[in-house]
């Protein structure tokens, strides 16, 4: 059997529209995609490439083991990292055993001064490799510098910022340009090499090229303790030392912005003008593969579809594409504010405070279940998700009793699931000691979609397995009618 193909693609310094065709073609169509971390989990490498993944595809996140040289492991620093490596090609193998092509993501370019070469080195003899070359950070630096790196015969010079300072200094004592890499704690050095060279009020700083929290800046200016390991110092060429300063004020977040919308529970015909009109001014689309896929597609926009379960995960992303400077709709079903995504993206939102949020309604689908029989919500009611995913079992079911002896019209979301299979019992059986046997109950199931059914029973005679994940419930209060083929709550209670 033939294997797969190892493919290391260079992902550019940040914007991902600096993602090359090809790049984004291999990353959309791998079947496994892998990426390095430190022990936090967040990818530098997987949230650039984010717009080109697919929910489906297998992910392999390399988390390094130290970051630092402190380590107790027996080899110390160089043991532990070769180790790793070692360990992360064979999980890679594994895959291309398989015939899985794995694609490996890589900031900047695979081949320069990135992880990307570890697994190369390892695995390339062993199976087809192919290298897909990125925009590297120092390209996207003077770009936003707006500086040439070097001219005629000028010699250009890069140079990692781990070196001693005095050897830093006699290399950018003889050379007509330099970028310098690997910032962060190696800063002070880096910015003393400068000063020793005779050179510091030539460079400039720039930190996270291209994307909404670039910063640029002289590098006598910098504060050390501002400095993160994404940024470099650039000594760009004296050809052009002449050349008016440039104005290059840091980008601050926020420029773009989050809109939270919803749909409505089916079709276009459900969804507000005014949500259509945000969904059409949008640049990106994020959010529930299956709610994506209600809006048409259009070139000018890129969708980010992603699993049902990771929220928070989904709301940070909207909300880093909007730093970028991006208008991001994150779309859900119904009402984005009733079990969905406008609670998810506002908590995190708080967190940062840097992006604004607007969040526009959606009709529900409790709204849409009680106008397919009548008029069920016409009085008091409340509306109850029986997920026990995100809150306990005894807090959903003492609500459920508390409702019930308040003797409200119940709206019941989320009843069952392919592994909840047993709450619309119990629920049931929770409501009917303070309920009538005969109370209306209406099971609505995909309402306004193509397999739309709606059935009214007696809450006693509520069978749970008539109800899945597509169904929403009405349960009606002791005042609840039905009259004429309707079922609906009169406005006036009983004296």
């Amino acid at each position: 059997m033939s294997t797969g193909t190892l493919y290391g693609v260079g992902l550019g310094p940040g914007d991902p529209e600096l993602v090359t065709v090809k790049a984004a073609r291999l990353i959309e169509r791998a079947e496994v995609v892998a990426y390095h971390s430190a022990r936090h989990g967040r990818s530098v490498a997987r949230s650039i490439a984010e717009p080109y993944l697919r929910p489906e595809q297998i992910e392999e996140a390399l988390v390094y083991p130290v970051t630092t040289e402190g380590t107790d492991h027996p080899g110390g620093y160089q043991g532990a990292i070769d180790e790793f490596y070692a360990e992360a090609a064979e999980r890679l193998a594994a895959h291309l055993d398989a015939g899985r092509d794995v694609v490996v993501l890589a900031a900047g370019d695979p081949l320069f001064y990135g992880s990307y070469m570890h697994m190369h080195k390892r695995l390339s003899g062993r199976y087809p490799a192919e290298v897909v070359p990125g925009v590297t950070s120092i390209s996207g630096a003077s770009a936003a510098l707006g500086r040439p790196l070097a001219e005629r015969d000028e010699v250009f010079t890069v140079l990692p910022g781990t070196l001693e300072p005095s050897d830093l200094a006699e290399r950018l004592s003889g050379t007509d340009a330099a970028a310098v890499m690997k910032l962060g704690r190696t800063f002070d050095g880096v910015r003393e090499a400068f000063e020793k060279a005779g050179r510091l009020d030539e460079a400039w700083y720039v930190e996270r090229a291209s994307t909404g929290r670039q910063r640029c800046a002289p590098l006598a200016e910098v504060d050390p303790d501002s400095v993160p390991y994404f940024s470099l110092a650039l000594l760009p060429s004296p050809v052009n030392a002449d050349a008016p300063v440039p104005d290059v004020p840091r980008r601050e977040p926020g420029r773009g912005e989050v809109v939270v919308v919803g749909l409505g529970p089916a079709g276009r015909e459900w969804t507000t003008p005014e949500v259509q009109a945000a969904l059409a001014e949008a640049d990106e689309l994020v959010g529930y593969t299956t709610y994506l896929a209600r809006v048409p597609d259009n070139p000018r926009q890129r969708k980010h579809a992603s699993d049902n379960r990771v929220e928070a995960e989904r709301a940070e992303f909207a909300l880093e594409l909007a730093r970028r400077g991006s208008k991001v709709a994150v779309v859900s079903s119904g009402d984005p504010g009733v079990f969905a995504m406008a609670s998810a993206v506002l908590e995190v939102a708080a967190e940062a405070g840097d992006v604004p949020v607007r969040v526009l309604p959606g009709l529900t689908a409790a709204q849409a279940v009680a106008s397919r029989v009548g008029a069920p919500l016409g009085h008091d009611f409340c509306v109850l998700s029986l997920s026990d995913r995100l809150k306990p079992w005894d807090v959903i079911e003492s609500r459920l009793r508390a409702a019930a002896r308040a003797d409200l019209v119940m709206a019941i979301y989320n009843p069952a699931s392919r592994s909840r299979t047993w709450q619309v019992a119990a629920a049931r059986d929770a409501v009917l000691e303070h309920r009538s046997p005969d109370t209306p109950v209406v099971i609505g199931r995909d309402v306004g979609g193509p397999e739309e059914s709606v059935r009214v029973v007696r809450l006693a005679d509520l069978d749970p397995s008539d109800v899945d994940m597509r169904c929403l419930l009405l349960i009606g209060s002791s005042t609840t009618r039905i009259a004429g083929g309707a079922v609906f709550t009169p406005r006036r209670y009983p004296a």
